[in-house]
């Protein structure tokens, strides 16, 4: 059996049923198309409008389907700034791999577990909520979110007034909610005179508020969650969980010094240094800054999983959304395989695996999943 021929038929079958793709400004974006062995394998592509999109993914069935944030007077032309540039959304994107999670080692860098997507969820919920719609002011009609069909979600802005902003302009943008060069001094005032530490308060707005909430959350979430998130020592973790509510007033009124901590003002520069981490090192930056970066098409497949990188309704709808349930592309069908050793995993609410160097029969959607993943060859195909 042609393995890659028949996952190839799958795709084209998809789009073929799926109909046109609707894409904003269609005509002024770079498209790209990839291999199985390659994600972006060829680009500089122009495309006039839904139907013809339509027609190529039906006769190409590409593994990948990108296209550019940017929109260009000339799209198809090289080399780039013959394209002419003519705007940018602003995007973002965030990774599970980037995140350093404590389940990786476990299951390997290119698996995805209920964890990972939990987490990466997390950390895309807060990017809109802490960040995009309080410090920036956008709406949530203003965002649009996307699973990306893999290990993560892209979060872009359509505003008219982020079209034309520099590359430097988005990368301060970044900066920002990375956490890069807080200034420890600024925030905490007294940090390097004698007498009470004055910090921030919760409802402070920009990122002071978003340490001292953040701090306190985790604070009365136990020892645990502040050594293992914020990196404090496990005997300081616990005397500060059992103060948690005198030090939580105290941060309520900017008073970060209730409890005594030797050397305190860099216990606490540390500790703001790992949150500012925690909380943010999770965005792309390449993808932020570079206007020309082309990125996955929302609602076409994704060669390394066969899920579709499906558009999220709204805002809201993102604090609970499951890309193993509501992302699930081909539903009909066993695959027989040849299964390498791959974890148990929940796919369309149903538990496969584990599995260790075995014959099975499995549901097309988890078949194709342990093999494009390449962990798993196919042997026959039944409907």
């Amino acid at each position: 059996m042609d393995q890659y021929k028949f996952v190839s038929g799958m795709i084209r079958s998809y789009y073929k049923s799926k109909g046109k793709l609707e894409v904003n400004r269609i005509n002024e974006r770079e498209f790209g198309f990839g291999t199985f062995d390659k994600k972006i394998a060829h680009r500089h592509m122009k495309v006039e409008d839904s139907n013809q999109l339509n027609e190529m993914l039906v006769k190409e069935a590409p593994p990948y389907v990108s296209c550019s944030a940017a929109y260009y007077k000339y799209p198809d032309a090289r080399p780039m700034e013959r394209k002419v540039w003519e705007g940018s959304e602003l995007i973002f994107d965030l990774d599970a791999t980037d995140m350093h999670l404590k389940c990786t080692p476990e299951h390997a860098r290119d698996w995805v577990c209920g964890n990972c997507f939990d987490k990466v969820r997390e950390e895309a919920v807060k990017l809109v909520d802490d960040f995009l719609m309080p410090d920036f002011g956008f709406s949530d009609k203003e965002i649009s979110i996307n699973f990306s069909g893999n290990r993560g979600y892209h979060v872009r802005i359509e505003r008219d007034d982020v079209l034309m902003l520099s590359s430097d302009a988005r990368k301060e943008m970044s900066d920002y909610i990375s956490g890069n060069n807080i200034d420890f001094v600024s925030m905490f005032p007294t940090s390097q005179k004698r007498g009470v530490l004055r910090g921030p308060k919760m409802e402070d707005p920009g990122w002071g508020g978003k340490i001292a909430r953040n701090f306190v959350d985790t604070l009365n979430r136990g020892p645990d969650a502040l050594a293992e998130e914020l990196g404090v020592e496990k005997s300081i973790a616990k005397k500060l969980y059992k103060n948690r509510t005198l030090i939580s007033m105290g941060i309520g009124n900017g008073n970060w010094d209730m409890v005594y901590i030797k050397n305190k003002a860099e216990f606490w520069k540390d500790m703001i240094g790992r949150q500012a981490i925690s909380q943010s090192d999770k965005i792309d930056k390449n993808v932020t800054t570079d206007p020309s970066h082309l990125i996955r098409l929302q609602n076409t497949l994704h060669g390394s999983t066969g899920l579709v990188a499906r558009k999220i309704k709204d805002v809201s709808e993102l604090a609970d959304f499951d890309p193993m349930l509501k992302c699930v592309a081909f539903k009909k069908g066993e695959l027989k395989m040849k299964v390498g050793k791959v974890p148990k995993f929940e796919i369309l609410g149903e538990q496969v695996g584990p599995f260790d160097d075995e014959q099975a029969t499995l549901p097309v959607y988890a078949g194709l999943y342990i093999f494009l993943k390449g962990l798993g060859q196919i042997i026959s195909y039944n409907e």
